[in-house]
């Protein structure tokens, strides 16, 4: 709606997980190249961890995106399964074509038989698991029964899991050690910094094809990484309703007034209680003016008397 209004090429701050909108910020590159070396390394199990908004599924699709053709991937967004499901999934993603009435020993079998020719072409086999915290605690010890395959000198599969908090939390059951203890590699998405925040909006603004003048003013930039937290769901959310509020004004400047009006309607987001537009920060400023011009007063008056 206000692309053409901003000369924009598209949405800059859509929801969706769009690789061509990631920023490599300190957090994220850092993860991003654990990955690669863990990988690189053939390391069995890897784990990143992040609150809910904080880019997660975007660097997953980002670390699907730049492995070279020496890897094959297996990538399943939705791991809320059972077992038989889990191994069934596994099994279509590698190119495994498979019965209806297969079982799991089934799956578990053609399973390890594909993996021991991918292996044998050359290729390192990946298998990235988005949402893992969603996985019963039996899922997870079949997914760890799939982490067995291995010759004697290499495993044939590497298995990278994305989780919210509760991954941590469900890994730390006592039944689960022995997958926990698999895990070489952890890392925690932070959330942006102030600076960061900056950089995110401006890169998102940048790679939507605007190339004018500074579009959000430092007050909406800082105001917008105040309300967010630095979570990059949230960003765009409150980016987005500022453009649109803009753009029904007509105004070419996101400012402070637009960030505050997409704040109020997001639930869950409020500005600090003394902000309530511009009536009342024209009526700070008055106070504060008044106050300063009674300091100067009265200490004059106070030397005179001295």
């Amino acid at each position: 709606m206000y692309n053409e209004h901003f000369g924009l090429k598209e949405q800059p701050f859509g929801l969706t997980p769009n690789t061509a909108f990631f920023l490599s910020a300190q957090g994220h590159r850092e993860a991003l190249n654990m990955l690669q070396v863990a990988l690189a390394t053939g390391e069995g199990f890897v784990k990143i961890v992040g609150e809910v908004g904080t880019g997660k599924t975007l660097l997953c699709r980002q670390l699907l995106a730049i492995l070279g053709e020496n890897y094959y991937t297996a990538y399943i967004p939705n791991p809320q399964l059972s077992p038989g499901a889990l191994y069934r999934a596994v099994a279509e993603e590698l190119g495994v074509k498979s019965k209806s009435r297969d079982g799991v020993t089934e799956f578990q079998a053609a399973i390890n038989r594909r993996l021991i020719e991918l292996v044998a072409g050359g290729q390192q086999v990946v298998l990235v698991i988005d949402e893992a915290q969603a996985m019963s605690e039996k899922t997870l010890e079949a997914l760890r029964l799939i982490s067995n395959l291995e010759t004697e000198t290499r495993k044939l599969i590497h298995i990278v899991l994305f989780g919210q908090p509760e991954l941590d939390r469900l890994l730390d059951q006592n039944n689960l050690r022995q997958l926990r203890q698999r895990i070489s590699f952890s890392c925690r998405l932070p959330a942006l910094n102030r600076e960061t925040t900056r950089d995110y909006i401006n890169h998102r603004l940048s790679t939507a094809g605007y190339n004018g003048a500074q579009l959000f003013s430092d007050r909406a930039l800082s105001t917008v990484h105040r309300v967010s937290a630095g979570v990059p769901r949230l960003v765009n959310i409150v980016c987005h309703k500022a453009m649109l509020s803009a753009y029904g004004k007509g105004a070419r400047l996101v400012d402070i007034g637009h960030i505050a009006l997409a704040v109020k309607d997001t639930e869950g987001l409020e500005m600090k209680s003394w902000y309530r537009g511009p009536l009342a920060q024209q009526l700070l400023l008055t106070l504060l003016m008044a106050l300063l011009v009674g300091s100067l007063w009265y200490g004059g008056g106070t030397h005179e008397l001295g």
